[in-house]
């Protein structure tokens, strides 16, 4: 009989996203697209505390700033520990860098490694920077 069945890992809940590591640098330029990438995106799931591994791109158009890139990478390490689902990591990516950028546009795609037979891409794009996302809870 399988002694791992029903085991959960240790995690830690969302509240320890660390956001505040994340910093700007100004930008004056033209409109450019701006894509940053990783395949070293992990987080927890929240049922088994086994880590799901996703390779994560940030797209966004920056009206007068860009996020500094070693900032991002402590802000990505700081999910690795973290109990959330996939869809909801992606989102909460998302409006973490939508409110820090206010960009002209943003998406942050996910593609997760195969788990149970699936493979899982979430995408979030958010408006300008002159509207709010719908769910946007002023975090």
């Amino acid at each position: 009989m399988p002694v791992a069945e029903g085991r959960t890992l240790p995690f830690v809940g969302p509240e320890q996203i660390e956001v505040a590591v994340l910093e700007t640098f100004g930008y004056q330029g033209p409109a450019q697209e701006i894509v940053t990438e990783t395949n070293e995106f992990t987080a927890v799931c929240p049922y088994s505390g086994l880590p799901d591994f996703a390779r994560l791109r940030i797209t966004y158009v920056p009206n007068d700033k860009c996020v500094e890139l070693k900032s991002l990478k402590y802000y990505v390490q700081s999910f690795r520990n973290v109990g959330i689902f996939q869809e909801h990591a992606t989102a909460r990516i998302a409006e973490d860098l939508f409110k820090l950028l206010t960009p002209r546009s943003l998406s942050v795609r996910t593609v997760y490694s195969v788990r149970g037979g699936f493979e899982t891409t979430c995408t979030v794009t958010l408006p300008t920077a002159s509207r709010l996302p719908p769910a946007w809870s002023g975090r």
